[in-house]
């Protein structure tokens, strides 16, 4: 994989850089954050210590996925990116829907392919200055799936050996130019612009599911998508009810 064609290729105005190894990409742009001086995409071709949200790991095999960070400013306080994760996954989605890939959104930030997470997002943000924030996009995609890193997995996770065959440069270069324009969309018009189009996308549509965190179910009821800030709405015996909270998982219920 290399940097220049993948810029050159996405014409998304975004700096690129490609590494062989490194621990995690978001890691790696966090600790980079207080220096950039534009929006830069960093692509692993192995990552080590991959992350994912609630302090789990992203486990991925050499060759296998696609592990990268885009680090975007934002002129924005931080209450502004309500729904981010939410909009990334739309701009994933969407961008692999043209290239003959489709797949549903799990709130609240993952990509789902026949049922299975084929892809997850994890945001980190640091200040960037008055009135301005850096967003470290990470997203991990699974391109093959090897029988030993699904049993690592430990969960159902689903593949797009298709995409592992595309050229890498070509593949990236086509999610960094749809995602560059979804981010300059959020800029302008916030979550609202994509919440219809998350919904239409929504894996679990009027199916009952339970809201859990750390292990303990918080909320339970039927979803109905999610509202123009990104909170997901459930409806459940007291009526509906919008969950904020960053930190959970979605499961399915029987009921």
């Amino acid at each position: 994989m290399k940097a220049g064609a993948i810029a050159h290729l996405s014409g998304a105005g975004v700096a690129v850089e490609v590494v062989r190894e490194t621990g995690s990409t978001n890691a790696d742009l966090l600790a980079r954050a207080a220096t950039l001086g534009a929006n830069l995409l960093l692509v692993a071709e192995r990552q080590t210590a991959g992350r994912g949200r609630a302090g789990r790991s992203w486990l991925s095999a050499e060759g296998g996925s696609l592990t990268f960070s885009l680090a975007w400013k934002f002129n924005a306080p931080l209450h502004a990116l309500a729904g981010l994760p939410l909009a990334v996954g739309v701009a994933l989605a969407e961008a692999l829907a043209a290239l003959d890939v489709t797949v549903q959104l799990k709130w609240p930030n993952d990509l789902l392919k026949d049922g299975a997470k084929l892809a997850g997002v994890l945001i980190e943000t640091q200040g960037a200055g008055p009135g301005a924030i850096w967003a470290v996009i990470g997203v991990g995609l699974n391109l093959t799936l090897p029988d030993e890193l699904e049993l690592r997995i430990g969960s159902p996770a689903a593949s797009a050996p298709w995409l592992a065959n595309m050229d890498r440069d070509a593949l990236m270069a086509a999610l960094l130019a749809h995602l560059a324009a979804s981010l300059r969309q959020f800029e302008q018009a916030g979550f609202a612009a994509f919440s219809a189009r998350w919904n239409r996308l929504h894996a679990w549509q009027g199916c009952p599911v339970a809201v859990i965190d750390r292990g303990l179910t918080l909320h339970e009821g039927v979803a109905a998508g999610v509202d123009d800030g990104g909170a997901l709405l459930l409806d459940g015996a007291a009526g509906r009810i919008a969950v904020t909270a960053g930190d959970v998982s979605l499961r399915m219920r029987e009921g």
